[in-house]
């Protein structure tokens, strides 16, 4: 490579991944006339009247400029007054982040060095093994298939000198599934007891559709959740996330969005106020009526484990890779989000539910299609 070049001067920390496949599709679909979108990871609703005002009054009332770097004390107080009520742990702060994303990036740079290994349970949202390559660690991926059930065994059994954390999330996105308070319980105790760090990505919590699973933070104080605004509310473009853990790594974590994210944005951290007090219950209760449908509408079709939370469905391809059937998706004007995205396999795809009845119907359709 020519030593003057721009392309000589790129770090190789980037080099161990490539831009997210859902991205691709994302720029696929704008340059389609009338595509059936289901590989969109956020709510089909808009952000409630109410908390949008709320926005509006902020920025016109002049809340624009920084807030302090873990947020502005009201937002702050109000978390922490819900944190302690759940949990009753002498050591719990809590932080607003920006967007779960900030969170997941600074729970990594705070957490692991060069080397130390974590525990990612395959299949996985897209962004944790790019950014647990990113601060130098090595991602230890636990296959899940074919029910996506977390055993307990195969995590300990995994565990070397080097484990220094385990990446849990449930609901679960790609799949859906939500883990049992069993699998909870046996997670959150065996970190606890080997004394690994246990990061919960609780983004989808709001979403089930059954009893809610616990957090495994009722069975282990030392867990890190990271949570936020940005599906419950629709408010994904707005930035808005919250971590909370024990005092010291939330610290660390404060101290570090300093020096990168600076701070969530002020405004709609002003609006989430609001947020906090809106009732969304209607909405969440939606989203069963539409797993219902589109389960409904594959059965028979596809081999898929019926979600349980979150608004995706992760079913195995007729024969041939998910590649290859996407690729034929797409050509009947359908987009869905191969496997291997998520995934060491290419054996799934992901369908995201996230969409209006008409919308679900057409997707039905075609894949009925390509299964026959």
């Amino acid at each position: 490579m020519n030593p003057n070049s721009p392309n000589s001067w790129i770090a190789q920390r980037t080099l161990a991944f490539d831009s997210s496949g859902i991205r691709k599709v994302f720029a696929l679909a704008a340059t389609m006339k009338n595509p059936i979108n289901l590989s969109i990871g956020q709510p089909d609703y808009d952000v409630p009247d109410t908390i949008k005002a709320a926005a509006c009054q902020a920025i016109q009332g002049g809340k624009n400029m920084y807030s302090p770097t873990q947020g502005i004390a009201p937002l702050i107080d109000k978390l922490q007054q819900d944190i302690n009520h759940r949990y009753k742990h002498e050591d719990r702060g809590v932080f607003v982040s920006s967007g779960t994303s900030g969170g997941l990036v600074l729970a990594m740079l705070s957490l692991v060095n060069p080397g130390d290994e974590v525990i990612v349970f395959d299949p996985y949202f897209v962004m944790y093994v790019p950014l647990i390559q990113l601060v130098g660690g090595i991602p230890v991926l636990i296959d899940t298939y074919p029910d996506f059930r977390i055993d307990v065994d195969k995590v300990a059994s995994a565990i070397t000198s080097k484990t220094k954390m385990v990446l849990f999330n449930s609901p679960s996105n790609p799949t859906g599934v939500t883990a049992s308070t069993q699998e909870v319980q046996g997670i959150a105790e065996l970190c606890l007891k080997k004394g690994i760090a246990l990061i919960s990505d609780e983004i989808y919590s709001a979403f089930h559709f059954g009893s809610p699973t616990p957090s495994p933070a009722e069975f282990n104080p030392h867990t890190i959740v990271i949570d936020g605004f940005s599906k419950t509310y629709a408010m994904t473009g707005w930035r808005l996330g919250y971590v909370h853990g024990p005092n010291a790594i939330i610290q660390t974590m404060i101290k570090l969005q300093q020096y990168t994210f600076v701070c969530a944005p002020t405004p709609f951290q002003h609006a989430s106020l609001a947020a906090l007090d809106y009732d969304m219950t209607g909405y969440y209760a939606n989203y069963r009526k539409k797993r219902d449908r589109i389960v409904e509408g594959l059965r028979g079709y596809y081999e898929f484990v019926e979600p349980g939370g979150a608004f995706y469905i992760f079913p195995k391809v007729p024969s041939g890779s998910a590649t290859e059937f996407v690729t034929k998706a797409i050509a009947n004007e359908l987009l869905v989000i191969p496997g291997n995205i998520f995934s060491k396999r290419d054996t799934h795809f992901r369908i995201s539910f996230a969409a209006s009845d008409e919308m679900l119907d057409r997707g039905i359709e075609v894949l009925r299609k390509l299964a026959r």
